[in-house]
């Protein structure tokens, strides 16, 4: 089994996570697609991930005026608990420690309940309350 994560550099890697996404978020957990696609596509940094050679998951992160924000984190449920989302964050936070302008910047997420446990593994912490989001209940989390 070989588990590959890269950075989407065209087109077709795009549309391989946007299908990801749609199979987790809009079929499987009920989000309107309108919430799921938004203005800040073009200017996030998106990853594939692919298990012998097949896209299972994907992810992206961007700078916003709070940090920089971990999101759209998303595994095929095929291939949940095989390590995809483990190497997705590895990845993710590799490429933000090497970015020029991540330096000194506060990195978060919104983790929906269930994945808690996989970024508290890294580092990150629960702040404040619980929140709903997309009609799902969410904890924000930065790295300590």
């Amino acid at each position: 089994m070989s588990l590959l994560v890269e950075k989407v550099t065209g087109n077709k890697g795009l549309e391989l996570a946007f299908k990801i996404r749609r199979e987790v978020f809009v079929d499987e957990q009920g989000v309107n697609p309108e919430d799921e696609y938004d203005e800040f596509e073009g200017e996030s940094v998106h990853f594939l991930a692919s298990k012998d050679g097949k896209p299972v998951g994907t992810a992206r992160w961007r700078f916003t005026d709070y940090g920089i924000k971990m999101e759209r984190f998303a595994v095929r449920k095929e291939a949940r608990g095989k390590g995809v989302g483990e190497a997705l964050v590895t990845a993710v936070l590799r490429d933000i420690m090497v970015h020029p302008e991540a330096k000194g910047k506060k990195r978060y997420l919104h983790a929906q309940l269930q994945a808690v446990p996989l970024y508290s593994k890294f580092g990150f912490q629960k702040v404040g309350d619980m929140f709903e989001e997309c009609a799902i209940q969410h904890y924000k989390m930065e790295l300590a």
